[in-house]
């Protein structure tokens, strides 16, 4: 009896053990900072799907923080990467997990948040904005009339409800109102995957009375929405600002330094009127090709889809791959004389039937009949189908002769010819070099392979990213 209780108490303080082990990891921060973001050469962000931080527009990464951070990675010679985050509740494990570098989610600066990240210096300052649906029959009101229907000031929230991110500063703010003021409003906390561009929709089709949310992000929206009004301010001006890991101390030097370097010149203040003074930028996130209103990335999808399940792809994989391309214009043309909106060459298309004047439907049939190609006998060599993907990239991009002199130099090398990365791909980079190209074992001669090497990595970057912005809906 003493034995089989001395065995339970063991196991259970195994159990306890490994429980602890587990939480520690689960709250592990990873220690990524600028000298690995260097190494790299990629800076990963964190951004919410809207127009004052992230979106998708005709295949093309867009959005304030985007932009913001672009011009930043761009100074700094490093590949900006973004990862959609589709629930803010989740940004800060992501952030100190290692998934991002930095969250560009429109985040306000505040002491509760610092207890959990860093920021860097403020690169806009705003006010919290009560969000408020004027009447149905606004527009034959007068302009006294009109005042006089609205709240006009924080006491006019009395015995209000409101709709807010729970874990955002607006929920906090209006909890501070609440009791100092003895307002009785009723504070709904919503989750991270109710975003704020979705609340403001809610208010003005009359789901929901009232939201509160940042003053930059309200006028983007107000220019979907004429129904609202914005004018009444909730708090004191307010700090947005990157957040970042708090074992990233490097990182954060340098972003200070190029904010402050920056404003001096016309970079950030460019930015914010992009899209926060005129409406080019921000409509382009209304429109169908958009992932904010949308669920559509081009005008060819359906095309691009019915193509891709013929081969077995992602329809999304291809659509990266053409935006690399061409940025899906028919009329594209290169230096080199490559056309279209796969940009083939003349040899090659004239192998498939395509010509300058070939429809778009037509282009993209025989762009992935290529790909499918290369890919079936890609897979004879390779029967791993990521690594198979990848190839065919390469064989696409560069050329099937150049790939194989790249896979045999990997040979004598001592690395794996059938798999890419750190192998063949360095070995293809190689080929622009002397030693390499003029090696016995070279065939084809000098290819500039860092280019391929640098569009393989760009189009399942992008691949990623349209997943992210684009999800599939699931079938009925």
């Amino acid at each position: 009896m003493i034995l089989k209780i001395t065995r339970l108490i063991l196991i259970c303080l195994l159990f306890v053990g490994c429980a602890k082990e587990k939480t520690a990891e689960k709250n592990q921060t990873v220690t990524r900072d600028w000298d690995q973001i260097q190494k790299d050469s990629t800076l990963t962000i964190l951004a919410e799907n809207s127009p004052a931080s992230y979106f998708v527009y005709k295949g093309k990464n867009m959005g304030y923080e985007y932009d913001l951070i672009k011009e930043f990675a761009d100074d700094h010679h490093l590949r900006l990467k973004v990862t959609m985050v589709n629930n803010l509740d989740d940004m800060i494990h992501y952030l100190d997990s290692g998934v991002g570098d930095l969250i560009a989610c429109n985040l306000s600066i505040n002491e509760e948040r610092k207890k959990l990240l860093t920021f860097t210096n403020p690169h806009l300052y705003t006010y919290q904005v009560l969000v408020q649906r004027k009447p149905a029959h606004y527009k034959k009101l007068s302009k006294q009339a009109l005042q006089d229907s609205l709240i006009s000031d924080v006491s006019g929230l009395q015995n209000k409800t409101i709709h807010v991110w729970k874990n955002s500063t607006y929920y906090t703010q209006l909890m501070k109102l609440n009791t100092v003021f003895g307002l009785n409003m009723n504070i709904i906390g919503t989750e991270g995957d109710l975003v704020s561009g979705e609340l403001i929709r809610m208010v003005s089709e009359g789901e929901i009375d009232y939201t509160v949310t940042e003053e930059n992000v309200a006028k983007i929206e107000l220019k979907n929405y004429a129904n609202l009004d914005i004018k009444v301010h909730v708090s004191n001006k307010d700090s947005i600002g990157f957040g970042l890991r708090k074992t990233s101390p490097e990182l954060k030097k340098k972003f200070d330094a190029w904010l402050k370097a920056k404003e001096n010149e016309s970079t950030i203040a460019e930015v914010n009127r992009t899209y926060f003074d005129n409406n080019q930028a921000t409509s382009k996130a209304t429109k169908p090709f958009s992932s904010v209103s949308g669920d559509a990335i081009s005008q060819y999808d359906d095309i691009i889809k019915r193509e891709s399940e013929k081969m077995g792809w992602d329809w999304r994989l291809v659509a990266a791959i053409i935006y690399q391309e061409s940025k899906f214009e028919t009329y594209k043309k290169s230096w080199a004389g490559a056309f279209g909106i796969f940009q083939f060459m003349p040899a090659t298309a004239r192998a498939y039937g395509i010509t300058p004047e070939s429809s778009a439907e037509d282009q993209i049939i025989a762009g992935v009949k290529k790909l499918s190609k290369n890919y079936q006998i890609w897979l004879k060599v390779i029967p791993d189908t990521t690594e198979s993907i990848k190839f065919t990239l390469a064989s696409f991009n560069a050329g099937r002769p150049h790939v194989d002199d790249a896979r045999a130099l990997c040979v004598k090398h001592k690395l794996n010819p059938a798999v890419w990365t750190g192998n063949v791909d360095s070995m293809l980079t190689n080929l622009s070099k002397p030693t390499y190209y003029q090696d016995p074992v070279v065939k084809y001669g000098y290819c500039r392979g860092v280019e391929t090497h640098k569009f393989i990595i760009e189009v399942l970057q992008r691949f990623e990213e349209y997943k992210a912005a684009f999800p599939d809906k699931p079938k009925e």
